[in-house]
């Protein structure tokens, strides 16, 4: 029987997604309703994604303010994104298909990910902090690069770029999508069949491999599935820096256990209603004169100190 508090999670996300689509129906219905269909299917999936991907890459970790934005995740888009304005111009990257820099950017995300993992976790297969601070380095580099692009276009241009700094949901195209629905359904299949050992990961890597789990080959494969969550919610709508550390937390807190089979779902449930919530209240009540991953990041950051401070860490 499913456990009540996700039962609750669920009621209130269909609540909030009923609100988010009806509220204000007036006109053409179902022409709105088929475009607040395809942008509530974005926000849950974006939600589902990044609720997943932190706690398993915090489960890997063994921290708990820890994200995989450390990896320096959004830095790549955003360096991606400054390139392709200073080489194409402003004119030559609005001219590019939307569904071509989708895949482009998921690809090279995915791909740095996948070398970054590679090389170090080969060869200290053990020393995953050591990758988490190669990452950090590697995200201070994007953001250099990307700084001393962003000097050299023109203002104009600028404005494109800084488009992108943000995550938006105001416009999600339905093949990139059906694309993100896909790669999670996925990565939900591969992660639903190993659950039991996220919860032996969780241990630590000495007590997992005394129990007889191959914890090298799980860590890989589990930052393996991170990196792709994380690559297509991010190139699906932008990069949402501490959405993640706000929702895992919450989930910790709701569900008090360690078991993932709860922590999961009831991450992604939060995630999800978060967003749709968020969307519903600066689209219907505020007309859209603020952005939600702005307030998302102030207050993930608020309870990023305030874990810091309180030493809560594991």
């Amino acid at each position: 029987m499913p456990d009540r508090r996700l039962l609750v999670l669920a009621c209130l996300l269909v609540a909030v997604s009923l609100l988010f689509l009806g509220w204000g129906l007036t006109g053409r219905v179902w022409l709105i309703l088929e475009m607040r269909s395809v942008k509530l299917a974005g926000l849950i999936l974006v939600g589902f994604s990044v609720g997943v991907a932190t706690v398993m890459f915090q489960t890997i970790s063994g921290n708990r303010i820890l994200t995989p934005a450390i990896m320096g995740f959004d830095a790549l888009f955003l360096l991606l994104q400054t390139s392709l304005v200073f080489t194409l111009g402003g004119f030559g990257y609005a001219q590019l298909p939307g569904t071509m820099t989708f895949m482009m950017n998921m690809l090279v995300m995915m791909g740095a990910a996948m070398l970054l993992f590679g090389l170090l976790l080969s060869r200290n297969r053990h020393d995953i902090q050591l990758m988490i601070l190669v990452g950090v380095i590697c995200g201070l580099l994007f953001r250099s690069l990307t700084s001393f692009f962003q000097r050299m276009i023109d203002p104009s241009e600028f404005a494109m770029v800084q488009g992108a700094m943000f995550a938006s949901f105001g416009a999600i195209d339905t093949t990139q999508l059906m694309i993100s629905t896909a790669v999670f359904a996925v990565v939900s299949v591969v992660v639903w069949r190993n659950l039991a050992k996220l919860d032996v990961v969780s241990l630590g890597r000495s007590t997992a491999i005394s129990l007889g789990l191959p914890y090298d080959r799980i860590q890989m494969g589990v930052l393996v599935m991170v990196a792709a969550l994380v690559s297509v919610s991010t190139a699906l709508v932008g990069p949402i820096t501490f959405l993640g550390l706000l929702v895992a937390s919450l989930a910790h807190i709701l569900m008090k256990t360690h078991r993932h089979v709860l922590l999961l779902p009831a991450a992604a449930l939060i995630s999800a209603t978060v967003l749709v919530a968020g969307q519903t209240v600066f689209e219907r009540m505020f007309r859209m004169q603020s952005t939600l991953a702005v307030v998302i990041e102030f207050f993930g950051g608020l309870l990023f100190l305030y874990l810091v401070a309180n030493g809560r860490v594991r």
